[in-house]
Formats: structure tokens, sequence, C-alpha cells
């Protein structure tokens, strides 16, 4: 498990398969807050626990994120 801070915010977040899942627009020393990518289907969003992906944006805990380098979030494989 990785850390999330504010140095998070305007990084990629890339789910376990690599595929872009959206932006953290806000982060914080627990949780980043995620604008999901207009491509994002409601499938993946329910895999990631986001629900419906048409919500504005999406918490991201600790808990939930593999690594972080400078350019990006992974998540987690959730399977």
């Amino acid at each position: 498990m990785a850390t999330i801070d504010e140095s998070a915010e305007g990084k990629t977040v890339v789910a376990a398969d690599g595929s872009e899942v959206g932006t953290v627009v806000d982060a914080d020393n627990v949780t980043a807050y995620v604008e999901p990518d207009p491509d994002l289907t409601d499938e993946i969003a329910a895999e990631l626990g986001w629900g419906d992906a048409d919500d504005e944006t999406y918490k991201l805990d600790n808990d939930t994120v593999e690594t972080v380098t400078d350019d990006e979030i992974r998540l987690e494989d959730r399977n």
C-alpha cells in the first residue's frame, strides 16, 4: 500500500489493468478526490466501488492504492 498526500493533485489514476480511470483534483494525507475519465464505463466504476460513472468526483483512500509515482497513482488489483 502506498500513501496519498497533497502531492497527488493532478496525477492520473490508473487501474491495476493499466486503464486510466481519472485524475486527482484534490487530496489530503488520507484521501484523494478523483474526477473520472469521460470514457470510464459504469462497469469499471462499479468494480472500483464508485457506483455510476457520472458522478463529479470519487473518493480514493490509501487502502486502495498500490503505488504512487511522479505521474500516476496505480490502484491495487481488487480481484
